[in-house]
């Protein structure tokens, strides 16, 4: 199954393939308030599209030879402080938005996907690329050398969802 997929980058026609997987991903981990579900995608479709645009949002997708976008993985470079380990490097790589649709999983999809990003990364000299990892990819996650980090977080409101 997997030889039959190929991945490709995301253009910003596929604004509404990013914006599916990222509400299949959110109801997966066990968000399900269509309300808020709705709310998210309908701020997310204009960001997205402006951040693929700008190269903000760099999107991979896998599709079939029939063209159907099976999954997908994006990932957000923004400016960020420099630090004493790469003082030269006023910028992060984040991973996010990974999916695979629930019929293709198993395969390796997510796996492909995952090593286009950090080569990627790579090519580009990052030093590091950090995401969060959901109870379902942790561990490919960690098989890819992932490891958790001192990140903290504080929730400022009762309803903040925290994944």
């Amino acid at each position: 199954m997997a030889d039959d997929i190929t991945i490709r980058m995301a253009m910003v026609d596929d604004a509404p393939f990013i914006v599916h997987h990222r509400r299949a991903m959110f109801t997966d981990m066990g968000h399900t308030d269509p309300a808020g579900l709705d709310a998210m995608c309908e701020s997310f479709a204009p960001y997205v599209s402006r951040a693929l645009t700008s190269g903000v949002y760099r999107g991979w997708l896998a599709q079939t030879d029939g063209g159907r976008v099976i999954a997908g993985g994006g990932l957000i470079v923004h400016e960020w402080p420099s630090r004493p380990v790469n003082p030269a490097e006023p910028r992060r790589a984040y991973i996010l938005n990974v999916y695979t649709e629930p019929e293709y999983r198993g395969h390796g999809i997510a796996r492909r996907i995952m090593n286009e990003i950090v080569d990627w990364c790579r090519a580009q000299e990052f030093r590091s690329v950090s995401l969060h990892a959901s109870v379902f990819g942790q561990h490919l996650y960690e098989s890819m050398g992932f490891e958790p980090t001192n990140e903290m977080r504080l929730g400022l409101y009762d309803n903040e969802i925290t994944t």
